[in-house]
This record gives structure tokens, sequence and C-alpha cells, in this order.
């Protein structure tokens, strides 16, 4: 989505709102495994002293995988949204966004903001236990029933215990 700002560029004190869905094409996780819905943003840019900034809050509902057991999971998420907008692109400043025209590409500053606030590891509870590493079963439904796999320095001592 294309918002266009022209009515606040030079107008101190003013505001643009906007509400919006984000496509999920370029939101591609390998532990989401869809969305309950499209995210959804809402929010304002405006001009406070001649600098444009975008405040608001999105929001994703999701059903995830869990890296250590992988079982299946929902998921909700609500981020606030904050960017600072320039006429002008600065290489001493990457992470402001700059207008194109009279316009800033909203979806490009939604999506950057949920990739960069997406967790580097899904887990369906904090303390997942995963899965046993020899017989697969998961942990967090009780202990498995196989034998733990010795040290192999201690073979010879293992030897005692079996007599």
């Amino acid at each position: 989505m294309r918002l266009d700002l022209r009515e606040i560029i030079e107008v101190p004190g003013g505001s643009v709102s906007f509400e919006t869905e984000i496509p999920t094409e370029r939101l591609d996780f390998a532990s989401v495994k869809a969305y309950k819905a499209p995210p959804h943003a809402e929010g304002r840019v405006y001009n406070e002293a001649g600098v444009l900034h975008l405040e608001g809050t999105l929001k994703a509902d999701m059903v995830c995988i869990c890296d250590r057991c992988g079982a299946e999971f929902e998921s909700e998420k609500e981020l606030p949204l904050a960017a600072t907008i320039v006429e002008e692109e600065s290489e001493e400043y990457p992470e402001l966004y700059v207008l194109d025209g009279n316009e800033i590409d909203l979806d490009e500053i939604l999506e950057t903001s949920l990739i960069l606030d997406m967790e580097t590891k899904f887990l369906c509870k904090e303390d997942c236990k995963g899965l046993c590493d020899t017989c697969g079963a998961n942990l967090n439904l009780g202990p498995c029933g196989c034998r733990k796999p010795r040290d192999p320095r201690f073979a010879v001592l293992e030897q005692l215990l079996d007599k």
C-alpha cells in the first residue's frame, strides 16, 4: 500500500491515519506454517517540526511449528511501530525510510518491522523439552522409555555395572 503524505509534508502538526493488512507472500518464515489472517496494522504518520514519524501497532496471528518438539501451536504477535521518514537517503542512518515523491511504501515499512521483530527460535512454550535424541519421543509428554547411551570413555566401568 502506498500512503500519500502530500498534505502533511509541509504542515507541522499534520497527520495522516492508516489501517491496512500486509500481504504475506514475502513474510516467509520456516517455522510459521500459516497466518490465521493477514497481519493487520493501524496508526498514523505525523509531521513534528518538519520531520515525519510513523507510529502505530501491528498484529499477526500465526500457526507455528515448535523448533524443539515439532508441535503445532498458535502465536499472537503485537508490536509497536515507530519509524522516521526522510526525503533523502542517508548512508549514515540506514534505519530511516525515504519518501518516494510524496508517498511512502507502507508495506515495506510494515514488513521490515515484522521481520526484524520476529523470533529467531519459535517455541511452543518457554520450557519446551524437545524430542529425545535417541528415540524421538516428545519429552513434553513425559519421559521416554529408552536407555540413554553412556559415554564410551566409561565402557570399562559399565561392565562392572552389568555384573
